[in-house]
């Protein structure tokens, strides 16, 4: 696996793992004021979730690239079929 394929996967892995985690912890403001979405988060944490979020995605990658690497998984091999 090239460089840019790695880099690619990782934020493929990261972008999904970050919707996962985004509905997380997430408390409705109990009496919105004018203007305000009654379904909007009290109190996001997008930066403490972001931070999750990586961890999270270099775990799965790193999965990932072991499996890929043992040729655990391969198309190539569907190919001949």
């Amino acid at each position: 696996m090239s460089w840019a394929t790695g880099v690619m996967v990782y934020f493929v892995i990261w972008w999904t793992v970050l919707f996962c985690i985004l509905p997380l912890g997430v408390r409705r403001v109990e009496n919105p004021g004018r203007g305000q979405e009654h379904g909007a988060p009290e109190k996001p944490d997008l930066i403490r979730k972001a931070i999750i979020t990586t961890i999270v995605a270099a775990v799965l990658w790193v999965g990932f690239y072991v499996l890929h690497e043992a040729d655990f998984f391969s198309f190539r091999r569907l190919e001949g079929s």
